[in-house]
């Protein structure tokens, strides 16, 4: 990847952070843990990859994009806000009574979401047919699908697997967010999937295991998903939930929890010197 490339994506990244924060510490309430581990491959997607508009954020040959992990929409909403379908302000309204932001995405009711999701398992499903259908049409649209590592517990992802290998859906790529946490805690330990590589190869996927932190790492990925016939592909990446705020990595007390005022500042400050850092 272009170094001058790369760099305005990791800047990108610490503002999208920022703005999960932001929402999350507004909202009193939100899961900003899977935000912050998901959010590298979503900018990437956003700001590198995807076929997006965001004055025409419902054009019929747009790359789709369903967040399976429906509980980590602070991510994907600060990605939309910053990628210009909506406000960067409007972040700070996430969860509220009358806000558009709400704390699943909602499609029809925030631009730039294509599937309303929340129960998890069900959003690949919707992924898997979104894909069919551009191939029965013969559109030319990628879906994409960002599930977590412990919603892959959930059997109906394994019958979306079988589907989508099936029908030789060459056309979607699901990201599994591999960073080893759930609401209960380790997934080892609640309900192991692993090997999830395995678990994918065995329905017939196309599997790649990357660093979902190194924007090099996630480019070669997306590239050789583009080389794959006859085949879904599955991005299984490492990840550490709570990524680029100090005290929130790796604890499993941030699936789903605000910040108070003085952790807000905290993760503020560390991201604003690294975006500092980034800059200068």
């Amino acid at each position: 990847m272009d170094k001058e490339l790369k760099k305005q994506l990791e800047i990108t990244a610490t503002k999208v952070r920022m703005g999960i924060i932001e929402g999350v510490y507004n909202a009193k309430c939100g899961h900003p843990g899977g935000s912050l581990s998901v959010c590298d491959t979503l900018i990437y997607l956003y700001f590198n990859r995807m076929n997006v508009d965001p004055k025409n954020p419902t054009m019929s040959d747009r790359d789709r994009l369903v967040l399976s992990k429906g509980h980590t929409a602070p991510a994907l909403y600060s990605v939309l806000a910053h990628r210009g379908f909506f406000p960067v302000e409007d972040l700070k309204t996430l969860r509220h009574i009358d806000s558009y932001l709400q704390g699943h995405p909602v499609i029809g009711k925030v631009p730039g979401v294509d599937m309303s999701t929340g129960s998890l398992g069900q959003g690949i499903s919707a992924a898997c047919g979104m894909a069919l259908s551009g191939k029965l049409d013969n559109e030319t649209y990628k879906v994409y699908a960002i599930l977590g590592d412990g919603e892959i517990e959930e059997g109906q992802v394994w019958e979306a697997a079988m589907f989508a290998a099936h029908y030789q859906l060459d056309n979607l790529v699901a990201v599994i967010d591999n960073n080893g946490l759930q609401i209960d805690g380790k997934i080892s330990e609640v309900m192991s999937p692993y090997p999830i590589d395995e678990k994918f190869k065995a329905f017939g996927w196309h599997v790649i295991v990357i660093d979902g932190h190194d924007f090099d790492a996630i480019d070669k990925a997306f590239n050789e998903a583009e080389t794959v016939a006859n085949q879904p592909v599955a991005i299984i990446q490492k990840s550490v939930k709570g990524k680029g705020v100090s005290y929130m990595e790796n604890q499993v007390s941030w699936h789903g929890a605000a910040p108070n005022e003085e952790q807000y500042n905290i993760a503020m400050s560390e991201l604003q010197a690294k975006l500092d850092e980034l800059t200068k």
